[in-house]
């Protein structure tokens, strides 16, 4: 086995000396033409701008009502435990005047963590399935005001 037997395996190609001189085939602008940012050395084209933007590349994909959205103030029954030794009949008057939530907030969802010990009625635009069961589980009475239809 001599030398200029041997085969070379995998990808170790011979390095391009590029930029030095017309006979290498890669003189002058050592294969990046001439002028510009991709002539330079040290320029890499930001992802954003190649062409078209990614809003226009990637395909338009389901619906977002940004403009209107509808946001809960999640409220655990452990805080409805707190109010119901002075009120029999909790709802957005009474979290409002307690200053469990602010005037401003979003619809009210009550939230089935905690424990409640005491029969009330709680009025709120939403429940989740387990506030529901415990509520009514003690004797208590629910109103919700959005409908899951």
């Amino acid at each position: 086995m001599k030398l200029h037997n041997l085969i070379r395996v995998g990808t170790n190609r011979p390095v391009r000396r590029r930029g030095r001189g017309q006979g290498s085939g890669l003189g002058g602008t050592a294969g990046r033409g001439h002028k510009g940012g991709k002539a330079r050395s040290g320029y890499s084209p930001a992802p954003c701008c190649c062409g078209i933007p990614y809003y226009r590349r990637l395909p338009m994909r389901g619906f977002n009502n940004s403009i209107a959205p509808i946001r809960f103030v999640g409220i655990n029954l452990n805080r409805l435990e707190e109010l119901a030794a002075d009120h029999a009949t909790i709802d957005r008057d009474v979290l409002v005047e307690t200053g469990i939530i602010k005037a401003s907030e979003g619809l009210v969802k009550i939230l089935g963590n905690g424990k409640l010990t005491k029969v009330i009625k709680v009025i709120a635009d939403k429940f989740s399935v387990t506030a529901k069961q415990k509520i009514e589980a003690i004797g208590g009475s629910i109103v919700e005001l959005i409908s899951n239809e």
